[in-house]
């Protein structure tokens, strides 16, 4: 059985984040009889890829491939809007007064999402996937376009966290659907794939790796040549792929969330896929970027999107009551103006990489 990934903890939230992390791996100069082994797939609509440590010949390698598809099927087949005998699929389509099973791996991310609401007072909600489906960012074909009032109004009723109601406890938990609930995790289950993916190397042994999905990491141990993993975030412009800076998160968890990646543009105005689930519109404020370390993936992947949400202001003010390591990248004019936490600061590498 997979072991669930670290529960969210007081005080601490699409798949559509972006990739914008880019791995800067320098691996000249070993001296040591590791090396880096690469692996690679798709998953949640995006890319997956993990790379580990180990000497030639290590018994456990191959099985790493096999063990990490077990990891993403578990996810997936509980957790992806893109598949229609996914369980939140499931309970998306089903009848007010209904109810399905609640796995151990669906209620921990369920749990995390929903106390993240709590906390933020809304402007992270699971239940966001009427907006980000009618916004053309979900699991439907995209739309290009903005919606009319109406339509958002009608979305938005469908909207809020606290409709969510488990039922039973112990071995059989139950998710009940109230009628037009549209679950939406996207924003922090893959996430949770990657903290289960590197519990599962850990259990094998692996002692360094850096595991991606969609540009969200998370990182342990060093290099075969004795140095960090270094991490490029990305300069926040459409259309644009280079480092903005190079940090060096150790053993931790990196998350980014933006609007750069996933928009679109009308009357030459933009609107990203992080859609607010308060007033139903895409987020509209300067903040062109949030980067969040954490021990957990999950929490990071999910606080960078709650973070975006709640905007610059607010959204720094959020972070520097609950002591988070965050990078915010804010829009003034053509430039941008770096928001950093001093938990961000240490680990901020001393130089970039050419570009």
């Amino acid at each position: 059985m997979i072991p669930p990934a670290a529960a969210l903890r007081p005080g601490r939230a699409a798949l559509y984040a972006g990739l914008s992390l880019l791995a800067v791996l320098l691996l000249t100069g070993c001296d040591r009889p590791e090396r880096v082994f690469a692996l690679s797939g798709y998953t949640m609509g995006t890319e997956w890829s993990v790379q580990l440590v180990a000497r030639p010949g290590w018994r456990e390698l191959g099985a790493v491939r096999g063990e990490i598809e077990v990891v993403l099927e578990a996810v997936n087949s509980q957790m992806s809007t893109f598949r229609e005998d996914s369980d939140i699929s499931r309970f998306n389509r089903s009848l007010a007064g209904e109810t399905i099973p609640l796995r151990d791996e669906f209620r921990a991310v369920l749990d995390a999402a929903l106390q993240l609401a709590e906390q933020t007072d809304g402007a992270y909600d699971p239940t966001v996937g009427p907006l980000v489906n009618l916004w053309g960012f979900g699991s439907y074909e995209s739309r290009g376009a903005a919606p009319d009032e109406d339509e958002v109004a009608a979305a938005l009723r469908r909207v809020g966290w606290e409709q969510l109601q488990v039922l039973g406890s112990g071995l059989a938990p139950e998710l009940l659907q109230q009628g037009g609930v549209d679950l939406n995790l996207s924003s922090i289950a893959k996430g949770y794939a990657i903290d289960l993916i590197a519990e599962r190397l850990e259990s094998m042994g692996v002692s360094a790796y850096l595991v991606s999905i969609g540009g969200d990491m998370r990182l342990r141990g060093v290099r075969p040549d004795g140095q960090n993993w270094r991490i490029g975030v990305e300069h926040p412009v459409p259309g644009e792929r280079r480092v903005h800076l190079v940090i060096e998160p150790g053993d931790r968890a990196v998350a980014t969330s933006g609007d750069y990646r996933n928009f679109f543009f009308e009357d030459g105005r933009l609107f990203s896929h992080v859609v607010d689930p308060r007033s139903g519109r895409p987020v509209e404020a300067n903040l062109a970027s949030v980067t969040v370390l954490h021990e957990s993936a999950m929490l990071a992947d999910g606080l960078a999107t709650a973070i975006m949400a709640l905007g610059p202001e607010r959204g720094y003010a959020f972070a520097a009551e609950r002591d988070l390591a965050v990078l915010l990248l804010v829009r003034e004019g053509d430039t941008f103006v770096e928001r950093v936490s001093p938990q961000f600061k240490p680990f901020l590498a001393r130089e970039a990489p050419a570009t």
